[in-house]
């Protein structure tokens, strides 16, 4: 990670009408390396999100710890040299992997190396050592995997995989994407059928990937149509695809709220991924909040079946809100800068059934609340919700924040747009943390007019 820095923000952002490009989207950066990686020659990935230090990371483990060839065309296109499944070069009995602070890096890569018959060695950096990897070792285990010490629940740990990986019948509970992935991922290579019950919807690129390069993959709905039955059938070869990656929309949520908490202002950005597993906060706002944003020219990418679109989003006057429960899964993401909007708007807003928010970098129930409290936001929080009594105008003048993240990128982010609406004065602490999904976030915010000072 780069050198450690804060900034300080003293002055609210004036009006802008602008149209600004969003970074390629993360976690889909990282599904496609890890799969390409998987596929029998030579996929082709266009607007890879190198800059962000999550894919790096990942970039990173594959070429230097797992031998995988990578090149980077003159157009920018990166080519996965891909030999198959199982097809990693292992060069010692134990392999030290260190994931920085990509837990998608993590998760989704113990899906893939709990079929080989070696130990690896994971670990991260402060903020991912702090991270729940039970619902990694517990499914793992299952098919025949090990995990030491034995007990441990967090990072560092060693993973040591089978030859032997027993297919199973999952059931994914926690509306994670991530370890949804990883038992798909794992599912590639191991003989028989896996099933996933997946009784809390989450992201579902993964799904879109496998059946995209054809696997042998089939996704039903439950009888109660709230939830999804997958099945894989592995050891089923797959071939190269070429992919290109579109604008992520957990990263559009930050000026999104800063284009409708700001009056007399509009924002448009190309080229946004639209699945509905991931415009649940687009929906909130539009049909909860009454808030003035469009998706248009929405079109299906013809890399992978995701839909894309661009969003036009205008200042708006908001109504306060009940978070329907079954969005939840849908922006799990934004919770920190939804919270923010909903801090910002006349009214009582309820923000329930958000326990896997304390799951991330971060406890982002708890991190949002401080960030209200001390800007003298009324909050009450729990370990499972959130109720916040906003208010549009409220004097800032003798208030101020000091934001201290331990290592979450979307805490940082959400204080600096509170900040930038409101014109309360804030410090945010180790802003460095935003380079993991976001490196180009200063400068987009300085080129719509905000005033950002950065302290070495």
């Amino acid at each position: 990670m780069d050198k450690k820095f804060s900034v300080l923000i003293k002055k609210k952002i004036s009006k802008f009408n602008k149209t600004i490009k969003i970074p390629p989207d993360k976690s889909c950066s990282i599904r496609a390396l890890l799969i390409a990686s998987q596929c029998i020659g030579v996929s082709n990935i266009k607007n890879l999100h190198i800059q962000s230090e999550d894919v790096l990371d990942c970039f990173k483990i594959l070429t230097t710890k797992l031998g995988v060839k990578i090149v980077k065309s003159r157009n920018g296109t990166y080519k996965v040299y891909g030999n198959g499944l199982n097809s990693f070069r292992i060069k010692n009995k134990l392999t030290k992997i260190f994931i920085g602070n990509s837990l998608t890096t993590c998760r989704l890569l113990c899906g893939l190396l709990a079929t080989y018959p070696n130990k690896f060695y994971l670990y991260g950096d402060a903020s991912a050592n702090r991270r729940d990897m039970s619902r990694v070792i517990e499914p793992l285990e299952k098919i025949g995997a090990s995990f030491f010490p034995k007990g441990a629940t967090t990072m560092p740990l060693t993973i040591e995989g089978t030859n032997i990986p027993l297919a199973q019948n999952h059931i994914e509970n926690r509306g994670s994407g991530q370890i949804k992935g990883m038992l798909l991922l794992n599912a590639l290579s191991v003989a028989g059928e896996t099933t996933i019950e997946e009784r809390k919807i989450s992201r579902s690129h993964t799904e879109k990937f496998l059946q995209k390069i054809s696997a042998d993959i089939k996704v039903k709905k439950l009888k109660n149509n709230k939830g999804n039955f997958i099945s894989l059938r592995g050891q089923k070869n797959l071939f190269a695809f070429d992919y290109t990656v579109g604008s992520d929309p957990s990263s559009a949520a930050f000026f999104i709220a800063l284009t409708l908490l700001t009056p007399g202002s509009k924002l448009i950005m190309h080229n946004v991924l639209c699945d509905p597993t991931r415009r649940g906060f687009v929906k909130v706002l539009k049909e909860k909040m009454n808030a003035n944003i469009k998706i248009k020219k929405l079109r299906r990418s013809s890399s992978n079946n995701e839909l894309i679109g661009t969003i036009v989003v205008k200042s708006s006057s908001l109504k306060p809100l009940r978070l329907p429960k079954e969005l939840v899964g849908s922006l799990i993401d934004e919770m920190p800068i939804l919270g923010i909007i909903a801090s910002l708007t006349n009214g009582v807003s309820k923000l329930q059934n958000i326990n896997e928010a304390t799951k991330k970098e971060s406890n982002r129930i708890q991190e949002t609340h401080k960030i209200l409290i001390q800007a003298g936001i009324k909050c009450k929080s729990t370990k499972d919700s959130m109720i916040i009594y906003g208010k549009e105008k409220m004097n800032f003048k003798n208030k101020s924040i000091v934001c201290s993240t331990r290592g979450d990128h979307r805490i940082s982010m959400s204080a600096c747009i509170f900040s930038l609406v409101t014109g309360i004065k804030a410090k945010i602490n180790n802003f460095e943390t935003v380079n993991t999904s976001f490196p180009g976030f200063i400068s987009l915010i300085k080129r719509l007019g905000g005033k950002i000072v950065e302290i070495k």
